[in-house]
Formats: structure tokens, sequence, C-alpha cells
């Protein structure tokens, strides 16, 4: 953190210890599995709230993202999360296609807001949780 620029500067984000296949299993924040693990844990940024002495929170989501990613190149163990494509379908079947547990989608001209949103939408894919059965119950229909 000490090196990133700037003396006030508030980030969004969380702590990840990702897989050889670069999936972040949460349990291993309580219980890593030191075998399994490729990373040590790295904070992963989602969003950039303030900067320099100036909320960023009202500002849209694309130019935010922006500046997050103008500040964490080079930093160490900081990074901004993967963006997908916005198609929806298609970044669907990444996540299914990497074994994600699923991903935000966020409207790019939103602002910051805490807590539930209807401009970003949390995709999980069922029964990722339970190891033994996660793709058996996935099931993918268009309209």
């Amino acid at each position: 953190m000490a090196a990133l620029p700037g003396r006030t500067l508030v980030l969004d984000g969380e702590v990840a210890i990702f897989d050889r296949q670069l999936r972040s299993p949460f349990d291993w924040l309580r219980d890593p599995d030191p075998e399994e693990m490729a990373t040590p844990p790295l904070l992963m940024v989602f969003d950039l709230l303030y900067r320099a002495g100036h909320d960023q929170t009202k500002r849209p989501l694309r130019e935010r993202r922006a500046g997050l990613e103008e500040l964490v190149p080079g930093a160490d163990r900081i990074f901004p999360v993967r963006r997908l494509t916005s198609n929806g379908l298609v970044a669907w079947g990444d996540v299914l296609k990497a074994g994600f547990e699923g991903y935000v989608a966020k409207d790019e001209v939103s602002p910051y807001v805490a807590g539930v949103t209807r401009s970003w939408l949390k995709v999980k894919v069922p029964g990722w949780t339970d190891p033994e059965d996660k793709w058996k119950r996935v099931r993918l229909s268009a309209p």
C-alpha cells in the first residue's frame, strides 16, 4: 500500500488467495491449502472511492476504473479485479469455462453505491459451493 501514490486514497476490494487455475476459494481466507495455493494473499481491488482529497463515488464507474488502473500497476500484491467482456452471455460462458464462482455485472455509467444496488448484478453459478455437485445443476437457456 505504501507504494501507491497519494496520501489520501480509499479503495474498495477484498483479500484473495488463488489456486493454479486462478480461482480464489473463499474458505481459503480462514483455512488455506498450502499445497494448492499459487499466490500469497493479494488485495483484489474493485473500485476507487477517494483520491488525493477528492470523493470519486459520484463519478461513473468507467472513470473510476480508469483511475484505479492508473494507480495500481507495479504495486506489490495489489491488483484490479479482472474485467470480462461487456456481453453478458459471453461473460457467463467464460465464467463457466474457467470454473469461477460467478461474476458481478456493473453499469459503466453508475456512481458508486455502498450495499445492494440495481446498477450492479451478482451472478453466481448454481451449486458452486458444493464441490461434489457444482456442475450438475448449471443450466443455461436463452429466450
